[in-house]
Order: C-alpha cells, then sequence, then structure tokens
C-alpha cells in the first residue's frame, strides 16, 4: 500500500507560527500597528529581565545587537552601514532632513496634499524660513507623476513622497520618482513606512537620497524604533540636529569635550538609544530576512488578490488600483449601504481588526495572512450587500 506524504506547509504558515496573534484574531491593520512575533515578544523580556538583573553591566552586548540591527537595516535596502540612522519614527527622520537642509528663501518642497501629516507638517513648517511647500492632489489616491513634475522648478530642492498611500494603498514606482526628481535638480525624500520590509528597495540601483521609516507596521516590531537612510554624499548637506554624547566620534569617553561629529548618519543618534524597541526591531528584522522581501512581496500580493475576488464577488467595492506594478498590502473598499465606523465595530467583536481611512474601509494583509483570514471577513459583510 503507497502512503501518500505529507505535502510540506507553505512557508508562510512558518511566519503565521511565529505569530500569536494569529490564535485569536483575523488581523488585517498592519498598516496602523502591526502585532509582534513571538521571538520579539522574547527578544523584549529578555531584556527586561537583563535590565533588571544585571543593570548596565550587559551593556556591551546590547550595543552589539544595535550595531548588528543597523547592519540588518542596511543590507535591507542595500545601503552601507555608515548610512544607516537609528531613529525613534518616520516623523523624526523626516525632520531631521527638513530642519537640517541648507534652504534659502524663494526654495520649495513638493509633496502630495494627501501624504500622512509627517510627511507634511515638517515640511510646511519651513514657511517661516520662506520655503513654500507646494502639495500636488491626487485623484483618489492615485499618483500623477506629470502633474507632480509640473510643480517642480528650478527653486525645488527635495520632493517628498510616499513609497505606498496609507490609505489608497498605491504603490509608487520609486524609480520613476527618482528619475523625476533628479531630473529637475531636486533631491528624493522617500516616506518607505508603508512598504519597508514587504517589497524590496535597492538603494544602490534605485538611488534614493533621504528615506524614513517606523518599525512598527510592515517590519513587524514595536512603536518609537525606526531608520533613517541618509546617502553618504549628503551628509555634509544637513545641519546635525540633536547632538549629544553619542554624536560625536569619542561617544563615550566623557572626559573630552570635542566637536568631532561621526562621519556618518549615526551622528544623528544623540543621546541613549531606545534600547529595548531597537533589539525588539532587530529580532523582528532577523525574522523576515529569514524569508525574503523577494517572496513576502509575491505572497502579500496573491493573499491581498483573494481577498479582492472575495470581496467583489460578494458586492463590495474595491478602491485600491490593483495592477500588479501599483498594488501593495493594503486594500481600500466600500461596503454600500453600510456604516463603515459601525462595521468596523462589529469586525472588533469578531475577532477581525480593520481600519477606516477617510470614507473607505482598509484591510492591510501580512503573508502570515491566509485564506481562513481572508473568509472570516467576508463573512463578516452583511448577507444583503451580496446581491
Amino acid at each position: 500500500m503507497t502512503v501518500d506524504t505529507p505535502k510540506p506547509d507553505p512557508w508562510w504558515e512558518t511566519l503565521r507560527r511565529e505569530m500569536p496573534v494569529a490564535k485569536n484574531w483575523a488581523y488585517f491593520d498592519h498598516a496602523a500597528v502591526a502585532p509582534l512575533p513571538e521571538t520579539t515578544r522574547k527578544a523584549i523580556v529578555r531584556w527586561a529581565e537583563e535590565a533588571a538583573t544585571c543593570g548596565d553591566t550587559v551593556w556591551p552586548q546590547w550595543r552589539g545587537q544595535i550595531e548588528r540591527l543597523r547592519a540588518g537595516l542596511a543590507k535591507l535596502i542595500g545601503a552601507a552601514e555608515d548610512e544607516i540612522a537609528l531613529v525613534r519614527n518616520t516623523t523624526e527622520g523626516i525632520g531631521l532632513v527638513a530642519e537640517g537642509f541648507s534652504w534659502q528663501p524663494g526654495d520649495n518642497v513638493v509633496t502630495l496634499d494627501d501624504e500622512f501629516p509627517s510627511n507634511q507638517f515638517p515640511w510646511m513648517n519651513l514657511a517661516r524660513l520662506g520655503v513654500e511647500t507646494r502639495r500636488v492632489s491626487p485623484r483618489d489616491g492615485r499618483v500623477d507623476l506629470e502633474a507632480l513634475a509640473g510643480a517642480c522648478d528650478d527653486k525645488t530642492r527635495i520632493v517628498t513622497i510616499r513609497w505606498v498611500g496609507y490609505a489608497s494603498g498605491w504603490r509608487n514606482d520609486v524609480d520613476a520618482v527618482r528619475a523625476l526628481a533628479h531630473q529637475r535638480g531636486a533631491l528624493l525624500f522617500l516616506d518607505a513606512i508603508q512598504g519597508l520590509g514587504v517589497f524590496p528597495l535597492d538603494v544602490g540601483r534605485t538611488p534614493v537620497d533621504f528615506l524614513a521609516a517606523d518599525g512598527h507596521k510592515w517590519l513587524l516590531g514595536p512603536e518609537g524604533a525606526g531608520v533613517l537612510f541618509v546617502r553618504r554624499e549628503h551628509l555634509q548637506r544637513l545641519t546635525p540636529l540633536g547632538v549629544g554624547w553619542n554624536s560625536v566620534e569619542t561617544s563615550g569617553d566623557f572626559s573630552k569635550i570635542e566637536m568631532n561629529l561621526k562621519p556618518t548618519a549615526a551622528r544623528y543618534e544623540g543621546g541613549s538609544y531606545n534600547m529595548v524597541g531597537l533589539l525588539a526591531l532587530g529580532a523582528s528584522i532577523e525574522l523576515l530576512a529569514r524569508f525574503g522581501t523577494e517572496r513576502i512581496s509575491r505572497r502579500i500580493l496573491e493573499i491581498t488578490g483573494c481577498l479582492c475576488q472575495r470581496l467583489e464577488r460578494i458586492g463590495a467595492v474595491v478602491r485600491s488600483d490593483r495592477h500588479e506594478q501599483r498594488a501593495s498590502g493594503i486594500v481600500a473598499f466600500d461596503v454600500p449601504g453600510q456604516d463603515h465606523a459601525k462595521l468596523r465595530l462589529q469586525g472588533l467583536e469578531q475577532g477581525i481588526v480593520l481600519s477606516v481611512r477617510g470614507e473607505h474601509l482598509r484591510a492591510s494583509l501580512h503573508a502570515y495572512n491566509n485564506e481562513e483570514d481572508v473568509q472570516r471577513l467576508v463573512d463578516l459583510i452583511p448577507s444583503r450587500t451580496r446581491g
């Protein structure tokens, strides 16, 4: 008698087993705050135990893990380690560039008027310096690169744009946006928070100038730990802000008060690290690196495609662009005749986590979400929507 050999689980089931949240929730809110993997939870517990029982005697080991995280982030985006600064969040990274850049009155920044507020307010705050922020209006989250280019002139110093729209899920062609900015003599700042870790990006091949992202969304890290990338040749273009003991080459030798800034992006790290947050982020980065962004992105497009098909089958209206080059892990959709905020609350009661952004429901799926999760969401939709 022939015994069938069981088929091995697909690789994303290995990732799913690392996600305790999957035991109880169909979690579709990674574009807001992601749940932590088990390995990351253990890293936090380990830090707490060491901090409580050993104090700063283990600080050198923690510091070594910080540098391992820096190396992991550099590898993730194809950067050099000396181009990586560890920051608290995307807003801090944007602010370090916005406030540190050598502006002249009459300069301008070009962005979109539906960017997340963190990619608008720091630039708008430069009006006091005579810097104009030009905000181009997309249509339903769809970015018109010609309109963006039309807003640029010879006084445009920076084009700042998201990789993926937080509300629409529209994924920009970073190569095309980079070419647009550079052809007009401007630098490109990329808000990468909604794509980093789940879509490939190589800043060696696609030379963006600045990039910032939190770790608490698609990187599956905690809040308060993120990354700023500054291309090496731009370090001297920025006035360092938040300078402290950790900004200088002699950091750790407190007897030397010499203004010798580190010749790397680490000059922006200033003072003490959010040690527990960064150690946890390091654990999450190492977990995702086991699978690779190419596989993760393919899986995310597959599972979001499954969701879109099932939603449309029951009469929901998918608002996100699902072209292969535009799609992301974010799906915006409408349920005709339903109060979306109320539907979201009903979902929470049934163990389904969604967001409402603007007028639309938003589901943001990671690679570990499976078809059972998707069906739970579909079953949430009232039967009369199904025709």
